[in-house]
């Protein structure tokens, strides 16, 4: 059975479900180091909170779309990734993983995921300034976590 996920607002959510994400919040934080510690100061019982912690998340704006997963079409020529590289580190992106394929035809399959949290341009931006380099034929967002 495929899963099905709904964005709900905090104001009808059962009272056990916002406390299981204030337990899991204090317990990454670190205020506590046991959930039974952390379940017993918000009020919430041990079985309620193993039955909801890996099934109810706070939707956070901040977190959203921290990562993006590029896949470039690069032509096979000394420094364009290089260039490539350089511009996202200049907009304040974070490359966290990059894989270059073999060239053919005289161009390079790339695909890097960056971290956007720090970014001091839209991503929609970012994705421009790549694409208006020399020697990059194709950007495109194949991916968001």
């Amino acid at each position: 059975m495929r899963r099905r996920f709904y964005l709900v607002a905090e104001e009808i959510m059962p009272e056990a479900m916002i406390k299981t994400v204030e337990v899991k919040d204090m317990l990454a934080r670190g205020e506590f180091e046991t959930v039974n510690d952390a379940v017993s100061v918000v009020g919430l019982s041990r079985s309620a909170f193993y039955k909801y912690r890996d099934l109810v998340f706070l939707f956070d704006d901040e977190k959203r779309e921290r990562l993006i997963t590029l896949s470039l079409i690069l032509e096979h020529r000394s420094g364009i990734l290089s260039t490539v590289l350089n511009t996202i580190a200049q907009t304040g992106g974070n490359i966290i993983t990059i894989t270059q394929g073999i060239p053919m035809s005289q161009a390079a399959h790339v695909t890097a995921t960056v971290d956007v949290r720090h970014l001091n341009v839209a991503v929609d931006e970012l994705t421009g300034k790549l694409q208006d380099l020399q020697g990059v034929r194709k950007v495109e967002i194949v991916g968001y976590s």
